[in-house]
């Protein structure tokens, strides 16, 4: 296995090195095996002996306690037979059905936001169009008030530092204050909703039961920041590095969007890497993992994957070739809200380009420096 050397913040020539040295590399700065093709990604993704929860718990330091409260109930943290429980339930309430109702109130959020966009003068479409529609759409998903928007940002910008890379002892601070204030005020929310219970996820999700098994609040709580912060911090990500793509290449959505967004999610995806840890001895592409060990999946690195897809390194628009992206996972940890997202997608992007036929860059697109997070800094527009 090569041992390569690279910062992640411009992670697309590395990746390419990466995938020409093997399907598993080691990546000095994490000091963990990481697999880099598609094959191996997806094969690490399906394959049961490899899974999210650790062998042996990890130790955190006391000012964390809020924050590991949180994950310690989350079902992306969790494995068989508590991710089996709290995935049945989840899905119980955030029904398909529930999911494509949503498609006309997304339309109209996205006709608003454009409309009501800036004239004249160059702005920041991220903060103007691409973050209001998610936070809004689950939110209201939810049941929780639009009123709360600003506080559903901030509490979720500040948990998700806690999977960046190289985080400061101060962003640690903050990720903690935000998960206790988040649970806190959702133990509120959720004890209203169970006397008066009301047509929203929320309350489906008190409501859900399987084998007689029921959610606790804990897990209640746990599972709706989960869907509130990857409900929209991804979508965010998405939808700006694909308005970034249209504007840089000419390309403009379909009468079927699908395969744009598709491509979109393919080429620039949101999350650019998860980890797994080995539950058994087992040797994968020439390398041996003994139990407990941690391997990083690079999702991003498996969608450019020439082995997968023709010219993998270009933006086709209307690419019909190759399997599914690894955007949202795969196997058993496959992303909840993958169709959420993609509605999301499919549905505002088509609707900016139609109210905006004008929208031009006014500066150069500068990602910000966080990862395993992949997204813009800013996207300054005139329209």
């Amino acid at each position: 296995m090569q041992r390569l050397s690279q910062s992640p913040t411009d992670p697309y020539p590395f990746y390419a090195r990466a995938r020409a040295a093997g399907h598993l590399v080691w990546w000095e700065e994490y000091g963990l095996p990481m697999a880099t093709t598609h094959a191996a990604v997806n094969t690490l993704l399906r394959d049961r002996r490899f899974g999210r929860e650790p062998v042996t718990p990890i130790a955190y330091p006391a000012h964390l306690a809020p924050f590991y409260a949180v994950e310690a109930q989350s079902m992306l943290e969790l494995e068989p037979p508590r991710h089996t429980r709290l995935r049945g339930l989840v899905l119980r309430a955030f029904t398909s059905r529930r999911i494509a109702a949503l498609g006309p109130e997304i339309a109209a959020l996205a006709h608003e936001l454009a409309t009501a966009l800036p004239q004249g003068g160059a702005f920041d479409l991220l903060d103007a169009y691409c973050r209001p529609i998610p936070v809004i759409v689950i939110a209201r998903l939810l049941g929780v008030p639009e009123a709360m928007a600003p506080d559903l940002l901030r509490w979720s910008a500040a948990m998700v530092q806690m999977y960046q890379a190289g985080r400061t002892s101060h962003q640690e601070e903050e990720a903690a204050t935000a998960a206790e204030d988040f649970a806190t005020f959702l133990r509120g929310y959720v004890a209203a909703r169970r006397s008066d219970p009301r047509d929203d996820l929320i309350s489906a999700l008190i409501a859900a039961e399987a084998d007689g098994a029921k959610l606790s609040t804990d897990e209640l709580i746990s599972t709706c920041i989960l869907l509130l912060n990857a409900g929209h911090e991804a979508t965010v990500h998405s939808l700006g590095n694909g308005v970034k793509l249209c504007l840089e290449t000419g390309a403009r959505p379909d009468p079927d969007p699908t395969p744009l967004v598709e491509e979109i999610l393919r080429y620039d995806p949101p999350l650019h890497m998860f980890t797994r840890y080995a539950y058994e001895d087992v040797t994968f592409f020439g390398h041996t993992f003994r139990r407990g060990d941690q391997v990083g999946l690079l999702l991003a690195s498996a969608n450019r994957c020439g082995a997968a897809y023709g010219q993998a390194d270009r933006f086709k628009p209307n690419r019909r070739d190759g399997p599914v992206n690894q955007a949202f996972g795969a196997g058993l940890h496959f992303c909840v809200g993958a169709a959420l997202a993609r509605l999301e997608l499919q549905t505002a992007l088509p609707i900016l380009f139609e109210r905006r036929p004008k929208l031009r860059l006014a500066a150069s697109p500068a990602y910000a420096d966080i990862y395993h997070f992949h997204g813009l800094a800013a996207l300054q527009v005139t329209a």
